[in-house]
C-alpha cells in the first residue's frame, strides 16, 4: 500500500511548480514580444533607405547626363518624365531612370529639395506619422543619414 501512496503522489505537478513556469513563461514573453512587434518597423525603415539609395543614385546619372540635378518644381518626376520646364535636360536618357517612382513605405511620395536643408540635395520620407521631425519610427529618413 505504501509504494502506491508515493505513486500518486509523484505523478502530477504541484501547483507551485505550475505558478513557477507560468511566470518563466511570462518573463520570456515581456522580453521577445517587443522584439518581434518592432520587426515590421524596423523593415519599413530599412525599406525606405534602400529606396532612397536607388533614387539617389538615378539622381547622380541624371546629374552626369545634364550636368545639374533636376530643380524642385520639376521634382523626382524628372527620373520617370523628361521635365518640360526649364532647366531642361540637355541629355535626358531615353526611357527615364527610373520606371516608375516607388512611394515610401508607408504609401506617400519620397520629397525631394534642390538646394537641400542637409546636402547638395535632399531625398527623403517623412517617417510613419508623415509629418516633418520626430523620433523613432516618426523620424525623416533621409539622403543624410544612409
Amino acid at each position: 500500500m505504501k509504494k502506491l501512496n508515493v505513486l500518486k503522489r509523484s505523478s502530477g505537478f504541484t501547483l507551485i511548480e505550475i505558478m513557477i513556469v507560468v511566470v518563466i513563461i511570462a518573463i520570456l514573453a515581456a522580453v521577445v514580444i517587443p522584439r518581434i512587434l518592432d520587426r515590421p518597423d524596423q523593415a519599413r525603415v530599412t525599406a525606405a533607405k534602400a529606396d532612397i539609395a536607388v533614387i539617389m543614385q538615378q539622381l547622380k546619372l541624371y546629374r552626369l547626363d545634364n550636368t545639374a540635378y533636376p530643380s524642385t518644381d520639376q521634382g523626382l518626376q524628372a527620373l520617370t518624365v523628361k521635365p518640360a520646364t526649364a532647366p531642361l535636360p540637355a541629355n535626358w536618357k531615353t526611357g527615364g531612370y527610373l520606371e516608375k517612382l516607388p512611394n515610401d513605405p508607408w504609401g506617400r511620395p519620397y520629397q525631394y529639395l534642390n538646394p537641400g536643408l542637409k546636402g547638395e540635395i535632399d531625398v527623403f520620407s517623412l517617417g510613419a506619422d508623415g509629418l516633418p521631425g520626430g523620433e523613432g519610427n516618426n523620424a525623416d529618413i533621409g539622403s543624410w543619414n544612409l
